[in-house]
């Protein structure tokens, strides 16, 4: 048996199965390093600070003339360490007092927060894409996740842009085209 493992006419199969492979895993790798800003116009940047101390700078862009309408990317650029859970809980918080989902729903959406966030360190990024059907989250250029849930994507991405923020200046300056 082992003699026909061996044998030339195994070991073509056996590359031929790499490559196919290969080239099945492409797509992802692509879509894994993309730019989730790649088609979108540039908005504002605004920066985020907690007792005076800065957080983040924040950048938008925009699939159309209204930059609060999907599709849409926001960048925060941290400056701070930063827990992911942190990130998560403090998304929730902010959702809540925005009014967006009941208990149940935003205990979910924060457990998979939790999952996606990384900790961050200064100069580290996280990117938003808001999609009409949820919402990708990148760091430092690289996929870490999703949440298929339109209902989720728009409390989120509120946080930034509903009138009724807890960082009015900060919308003001993201709806401020560059």
């Amino acid at each position: 048996m082992s003699s026909i493992l061996n044998s030339p006419i195994a070991r073509p199969a056996a590359g031929r199965r790499r490559l196919l492979l290969a080239l099945l895993a492409a797509p992802f790798a692509a879509v894994a390093s993309t730019d989730p800003t790649t088609g979108l116009t540039r908005w504002g940047t605004g920066t985020f600070r907690r007792f005076g101390f800065l957080v983040y700078e924040a950048t938008l862009w925009s699939g159309g003339e209204d930059p609060q309408r999907p599709p849409l990317a926001l960048r925060l650029t941290y400056k701070r360490n930063i827990a992911g859970k942190a990130i998560a809980d403090a998304s929730v918080k902010e959702m809540r007092q925005l009014g967006v989902g009941d208990d149940r729903q935003l205990r979910l959406w924060g457990e998979q927060m939790e999952r996606i966030f990384p900790d961050v360190k200064p100069e580290d990024q996280i990117v938003g894409l808001h999609l009409p059907q949820g919402a990708r989250f990148f760091h430092n250029g690289r996929l870490i996740g999703a949440i298929g849930d339109p209902g989720f994507a728009e409390g989120f991405f509120a946080i930034w842009l509903d009138p009724k923020t807890s960082a009015p200046e900060l919308r003001a300056a993201l709806l401020r085209k560059s």
